[in-house]
């Protein structure tokens, strides 16, 4: 009988150490998870170059609200690169690198377009 008792003893310890190791676990990963996330604030770049009036690579550019956000563009052709929303102009030449800084204070999925021909080009989405 006593080796009986024993027996559920260690079990029982065992099982509160397993369950203990675990939550553990989970309170280090979202501990891990929430001070890696980004929550706005930031300085951003990014560097996109317009193909033929027609492309742009990267083509989704992502920020959140409060980042400060410098976007560089390069084309191959002169013309007008227009980010909707924050009514951004970008007015380019040739070969030439065209930058504009400003802070994110709106969400959007902001359409970013070739102006003369209203071709889309890709999009800055501002999330929360």
């Amino acid at each position: 009988m006593r080796e009986t008792l024993v027996s559920i003893d260690v079990n029982r310890t065992r099982a509160l150490v397993f369950l203990a190791l675990v939550v553990a676990f989970f309170v280090a990963g979202g501990i891990l998870i929430y001070s890696n996330t980004h929550k706005g604030g930031q300085n951003l770049t990014f560097n996109v170059t317009v193909t033929a009036a027609s492309k742009m690579s990267p083509n989704t550019l992502k920020a959140h609200q409060n980042d400060t956000i410098t976007i560089n563009v390069t084309s191959d052709q002169d013309g007008e690169v227009h980010l909707h929303n924050y009514d951004i102009h970008f007015e380019v030449k040739a070969g030439q690198t065209v930058s504009h800084t400003f802070k994110a204070d709106k969400t959007c999925s902001c359409d970013i377009e070739w102006e003369l021909t209203s071709t889309g080009l890709g999009s800055l989405e501002v999330s929360p």
